[in-house]
């Protein structure tokens, strides 16, 4: 299962980014979990663009019809998602291969409810298929826990790895054959 995560912040020390670097190394083994590094190199969405895409929303289609799922962390500004990740979820909404992925919402902060919330509702209004068994809240904002000892860190490693089971145990879309004429 090739997993694409995605972080909502363009920070370098962001800690939904080393959460989602952290699920990279403790991905069961056949779950492959590779980092979309585009987030920042993203034009700001506009439809008129659309028609020739720019060779990193190119980029960006390319690896999310590659993988089975995505994985998302994104902190919360002033109540709601950042501009970062709203703006890659514009650039994928009339994205035909984004309808009907499998989502997992991983949320680095027990006060950012109101940006999950809001996240979440944006991805099914866009036809994501939330899987809220792999959607976690798992405390780090605050808690000191450096991403080097993240992994080591057993209700951390654990919260993880059960989302990344979790999530490959979803339901993900299947290609219909092709009716015969």
């Amino acid at each position: 299962m090739r997993v694409l995560a995605v972080c909502g912040s363009l920070r370098t020390a962001s800690i939904n980014a080393a959460l989602l670097r952290t699920a990279q190394c403790l991905a069961p083994p056949d779950v492959e979990v590779s980092v979309c590094t585009l987030v920042g190199e993203l034009p700001l969405f506009n439809p008129d663009l659309e028609a020739n895409l720019p060779p990193s929303v190119a980029q960006l289609h390319a690896q999310v019809a590659a993988s089975d799922a995505l994985l998302i962390a994104s902190p919360e500004y002033a109540h709601c998602v950042t501009g970062a990740i709203k703006n890659l979820l514009d650039w994928l909404v009339s994205f035909e291969p984004f309808v009907g992925k499998p989502v997992a919402v991983l949320n680095a902060s027990p006060r950012a409810h109101h940006a999950d919330a809001a996240l979440k509702e944006t991805l099914r209004t866009m036809s994501a298929v939330i899987v809220e068994a792999a959607s976690v809240s798992i405390p780090l904002l605050g808690s000191g826990i450096a991403e080097a000892a993240m992994a080591e860190t057993p209700w951390v490693a654990e919260a993880i790895h059960a989302s990344l089971v979790a999530l490959q145990g979803a339901p993900h879309p299947s290609v219909a054959p092709a009716a015969d004429l």
